[in-house]
């Protein structure tokens, strides 16, 4: 069965700590979304935080994702059950939810994912994930096939990130470290000592409980840094980022 559907073997090798090497996708086409499934990353990032996607512009990304080997997985723009619920309707099994502070907002991000009893998710008898009421035994299979991964990126989530790694449910944490610089009192430095020692406090303790750890390193230098600590859930680059450095390198061999 295709990756990007359940049984979610993806949500398997985040929970068997294995290595998964991503790349993130912030310029809302599907067509620079299918040549990032072209390329063969493990997974690809739809990013509907900080970059210019809804509910419209994310189906045709799982579209042109459909027959790739590069598992689709979202950020939310928010820790919320109402866009989470949406973004799982259409289709998405793996969410990298931003901001969570504390236990409370960690539990939130898991019931948000999970129907009744075992959380809030509203119930659609018809939406796309579920092959518009197609697919045999969706609603008995599919608490378990989704997987989440919860952002840590600030001072409060540092102090509660023992009671959020314990909660039931949390499939990995995940370093945003430009907002966590921020919070250090380092914005745009997220190599300062402080900085890197927080987030190796996080791996550690994360691999303590036997979560998955997770970051965004698209330089090399500090992408091979974190690999060396154990990550796990590596994005190397974003299609933003190479498009920008391809389109300048190209540029400046004819412009002066």
């Amino acid at each position: 069965m295709n990756e990007n559907t359940y049984p979610n073997h993806f949500k398997r090798a985040l929970l068997n700590q294995e290595q998964r090497i991503g790349c993130w996708s912030a310029l809302a086409s599907p067509i620079t979304t299918e040549i990032l499934g072209l390329a063969g990353f493990d997974w690809v990032l739809l990013d509907g935080e900080h970059a210019p996607n809804d509910i419209q512009t994310f189906i045709p990304q799982l579209m042109a994702l459909k027959d790739s080997r590069s598992v689709p997985v979202v950020r939310p723009p928010v820790n919320d059950p109402v866009v989470i619920k949406r973004l799982l309707d259409i289709g998405f099994y793996n969410l990298i939810v931003p901001f969570v502070e504390t236990q409370q907002q960690a539990e939130l991000a898991v019931a948000a994912t999970r129907y009744p009893p075992q959380g809030i998710r509203g119930v659609s008898v018809g939406h796309r994930s579920n092959g518009y009421g197609t697919t045999t035994n969706y609603f008995q299979d599919i608490n378990d096939n989704i997987a989440v991964v919860v952002q840590i990126e600030s001072q409060l989530a540092l102090d509660n990130l023992d009671s959020i790694l314990s909660v039931e449910g949390i499939d990995g944490v995940f370093v945003g470290p430009s907002d966590l610089a921020a919070a250090l009192g380092h914005l745009g430095n997220a190599n300062h000592p402080d900085v890197q020692g927080a987030i190796r406090m996080v791996f550690e303790k994360g691999h303590a409980k036997g979560k998955t750890i997770g970051i965004l390193a698209p330089v090399y230098e500090d992408a091979q840094r974190y690999l060396e600590w154990g990550a796990n859930l590596v994005a190397v680059g974003s299609d933003l980022g190479a498009f920008k450095a391809a389109t300048q390198a190209l540029c400046q061999k004819f412009i002066k």
